[in-house]
C-alpha cells in the first residue's frame, strides 16, 4: 500500500526557520528534507511534524541526518505536532535528547 507522498516547505521569519513537513517521512524525504535545511540560516530550526501521518524506521535515520547537521553548525533544533507515539519513539531512541519538543508552535518558535 503506497503511502502519503513527502512534502517539507521552509518558511523563515525573524532567524528561525521552520520546515513544516506532510505526509509520510521515509526514505523519499531524504533528499527534500536535506535541501530544506540547506537553505534555512544559521539560526533555530523548527521541525513542523503537524501534517505528518507516518515516520519509519528510514525516516527517523533522515531525522537524525538534520539533527546531525545542525548539531555540527551550533544550531538548536525544536519540533511540535508530533503525536504522542511518535514522542515516546523520539523519547526511547533518545532522538528527543538531541531537540527540544514543545506542545505547540508557538511555544517551539518563541523559544529562547
Amino acid at each position: 500500500m503506497p503511502g502519503i507522498p513527502f512534502d517539507v516547505r521552509v518558511d523563515e521569519t525573524e532567524g528561525v526557520a521552520r520546515l513544516r513537513m506532510s505526509g509520510d517521512v521515509n526514505r523519499t524525504a531524504h533528499e527534500q528534507l536535506e535541501e530544506a535545511y540547506a537553505v534555512t540560516g544559521n539560526g533555530p530550526v523548527v521541525l513542523d511534524f503537524s501534517d505528518v501521518d507516518y515516520i519509519n524506521s528510514t525516516g527517523i535515520a533522515v531525522i537524525v541526518g538534520v539533527l546531525a547537521k545542525a548539531r555540527a553548525a551550533g544550531r538548536a533544533v525544536r519540533a511540535f505536532g508530533l503525536t504522542d507515539h511518535y514522542r515516546q519513539i523520539f523519547q526511547i531512541t533518545r532522538i528527543a535528547d538531541f531537540m527540544t519538543i514543545y506542545d505547540d508552535e508557538t511555544s517551539a518558535v518563541s523559544a529562547g
